[in-house]
C-alpha cells in the first residue's frame, strides 16, 4: 500500500475514533450548530496562519481555541439568541476568510481541500498533528466522561451536586474546537461537523447506553473513512465527500434495521 494511503487511513481512523464519543455529546446537547460555527472560523485561521508565516494546522487549533471560549463568554452575557449569533459568527468568520486569502496574490492556495478536505494528501507532519490531537482529546474524554455525562442529562442537577458547570461545558467547546481543526485536512471545513454527528446519529438507534452509543458511532465512523477512501481510490472521487456520503449512507441503513429496546 502506497504511503500516501497509509497516511490517509491512519489520519481517517484515529478522527473516526475521537469523531464517536464526541459527536455523541455534540448529538445529545443538540451543538451542531457550533460545531458548523468552529469549523467556519476555520478557513479565517488558515488565513492568519498564512499572513503570519505559521502553520496553519497550529494557526486553526488556536483559532478555533480562542473562538470557542469568545461564543462561551458571549453567549451568557449577549440579548441576541445563541442561534442567531451562531449564523452571524459562522458565515462573518468563513467570508472574511476567503477574502483575506483573496488578497494574498503571491501565496499559492488549493482552496477546494480546505473547504472539502485532501485527505490523501496528509503528509507525515499532518499525521503527527492529527494523531497527537485525537490521543489527547481521547483522553481528556475519558477523564471528563462521568462529568460529561452528568451536565448533560440533567445540567441544574449536576450544579446543586457542585460539579463546575460552566467549567467542564467549557471544556467539551475546547474539544470540540481541537477535533475541528485537527480534522480540517481529512473532510474539510465545510463537512467537518458531518463526521461528527452523522455517525453518532446512527448509533444513537441502537444503543441501550450512551457508552454503547460512543462506541457504534466510533464504529461507524471507521467504517466510514474506510468505505469513502476505498471509493476514492478505485472511482477518483474526492476523498472527504466520499467518506461523508458513505456516513449518510450508514445513516440510512441503520433505518433498514429493527430499533433496539432499551
Amino acid at each position: 500500500m502506497p504511503d500516501f494511503l497509509l497516511n490517509a487511513l491512519f489520519a481517517g481512523l484515529a478522527l473516526a475514533l475521537v469523531a464517536g464519543p464526541l459527536g455523541s455529546f455534540v448529538v445529545w446537547r443538540r451543538m451542531a450548530y457550533f460545531g458548523d460555527t468552529l469549523s467556519h472560523a476555520a478557513l479565517l485561521g488558515v488565513a492568519l496562519g498564512l499572513m503570519l508565516d505559521v502553520s496553519p494546522m497550529l494557526a486553526v487549533t488556536v483559532g478555533c481555541v480562542l473562538l470557542a471560549a469568545l461564543l462561551v463568554t458571549v453567549q451568557s452575557r449577549q440579548p441576541l439568541a445563541s442561534d442567531t449569533l451562531l449564523g452571524i459568527l459562522a458565515h462573518s468568520t468563513l467570508s472574511l476568510g476567503l477574502v483575506a486569502l483573496s488578497f494574498m496574490q503571491d501565496v499559492r492556495i488549493d482552496l477546494m481541500s480546505y473547504l472539502f478536505g485532501d485527505l490523501l494528501a496528509v503528509s507525515p507532519t499532518d499525521l503527527a498533528w492529527i494523531l497527537g490531537g485525537s490521543a489527547l482529546v481521547l483522553l481528556v474524554i475519558s477523564l471528563m466522561w462521568r462529568h460529561l455525562l452528568a451536565i448533560t442529562v440533567h445540567e441544574e442537577l449536576a450544579k446543586v451536586e457542585g460539579l463546575p458547570v460552566a467549567a467542564i461545558r467549557l471544556g467539551l467547546m475546547l474539544l470540540i474546537a481541537v477535533v475541528i481543526a485537527v480534522a480540517m485536512k481529512i473532510v474539510g471545513v465545510l463537512l467537518i461537523t458531518s463526521l461528527l454527528i452523522i455517525p453518532a446519529a446512527a448509533a444513537q438507534r441502537h444503543a441501550r447506553t450512551p457508552e454503547q452509543m460512543a462506541l457504534g458511532a466510533s464504529l461507524l465512523g471507521i467504517v466510514a473513512v474506510c468505505g469513502g477512501l476505498s471509493l476514492s481510490w478505485f472511482k477518483d472521487t474526492p476523498a472527504g465527500p466520499s467518506i461523508v456520503v458513505t456516513a449518510a449512507a450508514l445513516f440510512l441503513l441503520s433505518f433498514a434495521l429493527p430499533k433496539r429496546n432499551a
